[in-house]
């Protein structure tokens, strides 16, 4: 499954000399999250203003590229705070320098920057009321109704402002505001989007505490920092001197009026196996997805004589899964076995093929190579995390038969796919998703032109994670049952103003 995307990845980071040195890193190991642009907000003190700056690179395209000059670490991206943010976009966006985050402005009380991940579900009431209301807009994103929020609160502190600014939006989000004193880390009340905290020793040891937070923990990897807990959904963490010297965070809460209900498409595609999330790490849920698999759809049954069955992932986010469910299968007592019959090439950008007749084609071709004389008069059974649109699936199947495949089975490590998400994915409409194209999953199949076709269930879904993780908080599924936890307006997606 290719064709969905999240928004972004956010990193955040306080009281760390070379901050933006470092939120450069956690950036890149969150490069997975959002590939279309990527930026870097500091704040530093100016002595000769005497006052608190903050300084912003952004441009499209990935973190190695935006910031391959090393000198702006030294002359523009100073100070020992900054928060960052890699986005991926929907439609028309790409073209919009104005949507690329963190957002900076000043404003009445002092500098604000804010990196936002997720989707606010009513976000086109607060567009009309601010438009009616005769405010200007600077991009086309949701993220810019909270900046407009917070100015206009009636609070008199900028925290309160803030949490009054919450208070009105719903959807799901997880937020790193910077302000002239403060690192701020924002979880939903429901907790749609994960975000976790970490903290990072200083290389001078002097006794204060250094914090960051991200998206995922593989951030905190790559930078050295250790893990301690997750924003909790609906918290608002606040990060400042004083905690940064009495190792004490302090925490608010938003009110909460819908239950707990974190994406469970981090777990199934978006998250980096090596990332703990919600509490587990990616990688155990995903081998817990395959071996449930095994149990509803496994490898067929061959004759003795026949070679078994070949299983193959589509890389990377079904790797993991693709193993638990050959051993599921093998101790189920199917013969299988796993292998790589697709390559990945990891360096073909969105925007690598023009545009064209064949250019989607051309695209999977680029994107994928099959592995011809493993694959050549064999039984192959490809694993993928998840179908939506189909078309990549499709190709695939077409690619690994004329490689020669005696047989093509495809099974799917998560649900049907049934419904758009409003809350931070980049779903397509419901007239797009393949299941609503046809009747039933055998029709899936004969158009996918697999031999048998098989989905994980929703009950065997989470049951996995169930039985992986004993979380007091829900998930969402949403896009697998059309049960939507949070009432969404006249949703319109946070780039459709392009």
């Amino acid at each position: 499954m290719k064709s969905i995307k999240d928004h972004c990845g956010i990193f955040g980071i306080f009281n760390m000399p070379d901050a933006a040195r470092l939120t450069y890193f956690g950036l890149h190991a969150l490069q997975h999250r959002g590939q279309e642009s990527c930026g870097i907000v500091s704040s530093s003190y100016d002595s000769e203003r005497q006052r608190k700056i903050m300084t912003a690179v952004r441009d499209f395209g990935l973190v190695l590229d935006v910031f391959d000059d090393p000198s702006l670490f030294q002359r523009t991206l100073k100070g020992s705070a900054a928060i960052g943010h890699t986005r991926y976009s929907t439609s028309g966006s790409s073209v919009n320098r104005a949507n690329i985050q963190p957002f900076h402005v000043r404003y009445r009380d002092g500098n604000l920057t804010i990196a936002h991940n997720g989707n606010l579900s009513n976000a086109s009431t607060l567009r009309r009321m601010f438009s009616e209301q005769g405010i200007l807009f600077q991009s086309t994103s949701d993220t810019e109704l909270i900046l407009h929020l917070i100015s206009q609160s009636r609070e008199t502190n900028q925290l309160d402002q803030i949490l009054d600014a919450l208070s009105q939006v719903k959807g799901g989000y997880a937020l790193a505001l910077l302000t002239d004193d403060s690192l701020i880390a924002v979880r939903d009340p429901n907790g749609f989007r994960p975000l976790s905290i970490g903290k990072i020793q200083q290389p001078n040891d002097n006794g204060t505490q250094s914090y960051c937070i991200a998206s995922e923990t593989c951030a905190f990897d790559l930078i050295g920092a250790e893990y301690i807990r997750d924003v909790e959904p609906g918290e608002v963490i606040i990060i400042n001197q004083e905690s940064t010297e009495s190792g004490t965070l302090h925490s608010r809460r938003l009110h909460r009026k819908n239950p707990v209900s974190q994406c469970v498409f981090e777990y199934i595609y978006f998250s980096r196996p090596d990332s703990l999330i919600y509490g587990e790490m990616v990688d155990k849920i995903r081998r817990k997805f395959g071996k449930q698999l095994a149990h509803d759809a496994p490898v067929p049954r061959v004759a003795t004589e026949e070679k078994a069955p070949l299983v193959i992932s589509v890389p990377d986010s079904s790797n993991t899964a693709t193993l638990g469910f050959v051993s599921e299968c093998q101790k189920l007592g199917y013969r299988c076995k796993y292998d790589i019959g697709l390559i990945r090439n990891h360096y073909v950008g969105r925007t690598f093929i023009a545009p064209g007749q064949d250019s989607r084609e051309m695209r999977v071709r680029c994107k994928f190579n099959t592995v011809d004389g493993l694959l050549k008069d064999r039984i192959v059974v490809v694993v993928d995390d998840s179908i939506v649109r189909g078309t990549t699936a499709k190709l695939l199947v077409k690619m690994i038969r004329d490689a020669g495949a005696k047989e093509v089975h495809f099974r799917v490590a998560s649900p049907t796919v049934i419904s758009p998400c409003f809350y931070g994915m980049d779903f397509p409409s419901k007239d797009e998703l393949l299941s609503s194209q046809f009747n039933d999953v055998n029709e899936i199949g004969k158009w996918l032109g697999v031999d048998s076709l098989a989905y994980l269930s929703i009950q065997s879904l989470k049951k996995a994670v169930s039985s992986a993780h004993d979380s007091p908080y829900g998930y969402c599924d949403a896009c697998f049952t059309g049960n939507y936890p949070v009432p969404v307006d006249t949703c319109v997606s946070k780039d459709a103003y392009d």
